[in-house]
């Protein structure tokens, strides 16, 4: 494998141009000192061509200036797989720290996630501090939490996060009990007791416990709505997506929302739930989730599986891709792994290709060939939202039957399932049976069809 790398890729580093932040206004040079980390950005380029390994230190630039960074540099690694101790391999890591010293950083943000030897060994190395892909998205999703359960989502996946990665200090690591020290602990008391990062740990796990079990219950309201939604027959369409492709401009556009819109990597972070009605005046619920990025972090995808909820019990994903991002596809491939851990990877879903006001042509093209079932819209100028609706009224699940059934009383069970599955518009009890009028799915219309009578008084 590594024979066929190049052997001058593999001896440099590549610098990936225009990722530098900094700004040329002197007047906001005490700001940025006092607020703004200075980060160096390094990545390892295993696959794929070089284009989609700067793409993607191009999003990780995004994802520090939105944690509140300065990118000062970006380099990339060509190696065939991530060195086990370091990352970039030692000899890589003594020219970073060149780097790190000649643009003055304080930070170097690695494009993946570094197992916490490699972590220790890197900041070893470099004398600054080091984080990784994994902890910058923690450290966002921090930020903009809001809600209370937010907040609670994060903080079980950044405690899920830190776990393996705490570090001991010298002398902290000893707790020696026994004898007068121990305070009359006496026999069966001496030995090295628990060490101070033992204690941090089971803290960790006991405070791990307590947010689950806060979830777990914050998550009852929204199962209740959810299962009145389900009660009244009412279809569930949610909005998925790459983080920052539009998602909740969308829903603004369909449903008159008001939610908060931002330029910003994951500034929504809540889901939000809103009724919405078909051009034939069907109603169904829209619901925006939280954003997807490349390799979303597998501590989020867990402590967010309550929010998730509301793409894996919708009826129809409304799949929003940024057309006008270097790489879309990408963005796609991405969402459907999401989709996939999650359980959600069946459900029938619309590709809506948005920002078509600042995409290139050709792209949306290449796009549409690739994924034929795709709608073309613009959330900020309204282009594409008429056909949008028609394809949401054409691909909404439900009742697509209306009928009139007596239905004998040894069948109690189809009146049952009418009852679970359908919509009943009214019932009576006969003589001879169970006499319904009632809206149901084609499948379950087809159970019924020979007890179908032509009228309510048949």
């Amino acid at each position: 494998m590594t024979g066929e790398l190049d052997l001058e890729d593999r001896r440099a580093l590549r610098r990936v141009a225009g990722l530098s932040t900094e700004l040329t206004d002197v007047t906001e040079v005490e700001y940025r000192a006092l607020r703004l980390e200075r980060v160096v950005l390094v990545g390892v380029w295993t696959e794929g061509t070089a284009e989609a390994a700067e793409n993607s230190l191009r999003e990780l630039a995004l994802l520090a200036e939105t944690a509140g960074s300065q990118v000062l540099e970006g380099l990339v690694q060509r190696r065939s797989r991530p060195d086990p101790a370091t990352y970039i391999g030692s000899g890589k890591a003594a020219e970073l720290r060149d780097v790190v010293i000649s643009t003055g950083a304080d930070t170097v943000i690695c494009d993946g996630e570094l197992a916490p030897s490699q972590l220790r060994h890197l900041e070893e190395t470099v004398q600054v501090k080091v984080i990784d892909r994994t902890a910058l998205i923690l450290d966002i999703f921090a930020q903009h939490a809001k809600s209370r359960e937010g907040k609670a989502q994060v903080e079980l996946a950044q405690l899920n996060y830190l776990l393996p990665r705490l570090r001991g200090w010298g002398g902290n690591l000893s707790r020696q009990v026994g004898g007068r020290a121990a305070g009359g602990v006496g026999i069966g008391g001496r030995g090295p007791g628990e060490t101070k990062i033992e204690l941090d740990r089971r803290r960790i796990r006991t405070r791990m416990a307590k947010l689950r079990r806060q979830i777990a219950e914050m998550s009852k309201a929204r199962d209740t709505k959810r299962g009145e939604r389900r009660r009244h027959q009412v279809p569930a369409v949610a909005i998925a997506g790459y983080t920052n492709a539009g998602k909740s401009s969308l829903l603004n556009r369909l449903t008159g929302a008001g939610v908060l819109v931002e330029n910003a990597l994951f500034a929504t972070l809540d889901p939000t739930v809103r009724r919405a009605e078909t051009p034939g005046g069907r109603a169904y619920t829209l619901a925006d989730t939280v954003g997807f990025v490349r390799h979303l972090p597998h501590q989020l995808v867990e402590a967010f599986r309550s929010t998730l909820e509301e793409v894996t019990d919708a009826g129809l994903v409304l799949h929003v891709v940024d057309g006008s991002d270097p790489d879309p596809e990408a963005q796609i491939d991405a969402v459907r792994e999401v989709l996939r851990e999650i359980d959600a990877d069946a459900i029938p879903e619309i590709i809506v290709i948005n920002k078509a006001d600042a995409a290139d042509d050709l792209a949306i093209a290449r796009l549409q060939r690739r994924e034929p079932h795709s709608v073309v819209v613009s959330a900020r100028t309204g282009f594409g939202i008429e056909e949008l609706r028609a394809a949401i009224e054409a691909d909404l699940p439900g009742l697509e039957s209306e009928l009139h059934a007596l239905v004998p009383y040894e069948r109690g069970d189809l009146v049952a399932q009418v009852h679970e599955r359908g919509e009943v518009l009214k019932q009576e009890h006969v003589a001879e049976g169970t006499l319904l009028h009632a809206r149901v799915p084609a499948v379950l219309a087809s159970d019924l069809a020979q007890y179908e009578t032509v009228s309510p008084t048949a």
